[in-house]
């Protein structure tokens, strides 16, 4: 991790994601890193990343729609103007277009924090390329299905006003208020420091 890291000029996509689902996350994770469990979930939602990443490597492009194009696995990115890095799973240059993947071990149609994942990958990748981004997929590990995501203007609006959002609780270092949706603290790894559920 970098000074940048470390203070929150440079955060995650995977925060991006997390402070979409619970602002909370982002703020144990910066403003108390040292409290940091890990979760069976996500143990098992790692092993099953690198798992299908053998198998795609297999595969042909058919899941999700398209005749052929370059894989690239494991791709890291970087925008200093965004203040994000992130490692997408899986980019498809088509020739046309770059379309950014990522894996999920999921059985549900993509949450808006997923969507907002990828719309962050989808950013970062027209800053590094000419090609244009204008779609991603979410492949659903379980279900062996790839589900489009259109990148809209909307959506690119929506990271980089949260990602603002994010930036202040971490240089605030401010606990943000409970999420509205308390059946998401049941799986959380800081449910026990939160103490209002």
């Amino acid at each position: 991790m970098t000074q940048d890291d470390a203070d929150g000029r440079i955060l995650t996509v995977t925060d991006l994601k997390q402070f979409a689902y619970c602002p909370r996350i982002v703020y144990y994770t910066y403003c108390l890193p040292l409290l940091r469990p890990q979760t069976y979930k996500m143990v098992e939602s790692q092993q099953a990343h690198q798992e299908e990443t053998l198998r795609e490597e297999r595969r042909s492009l058919r899941p999700y729609g398209l005749p052929d194009g370059a894989r690239s696995f494991d791709v890291r990115l970087r925008s200093a103007r965004l203040g994000l890095r992130g490692r997408v799973d899986l980019v498809i240059n088509t020739g046309q277009e770059l379309i950014p993947v990522d894996y999920k071990l999921t059985e549900n149609a993509p949450g808006p924090h997923f969507r907002l994942q990828l719309a962050a990958y989808g950013l970062l990748l027209a800053e590094t390329s000419a090609l244009p981004v204008r779609r991603g997929f979410v492949y659903a590990i379980p279900l062996r299905q790839a589900i489009e995501v259109p990148l809209t203007a909307r959506l690119r609006r929506q990271v980089e006003r949260l990602t603002a959002d994010m930036r202040q609780v971490v240089m605030r270092e401010e606990m943000p208020a409970a999420p509205a949706r308390r059946g998401r603290c049941w799986v959380c790894e800081f449910r026990r420091f939160c103490n209002d559920l």
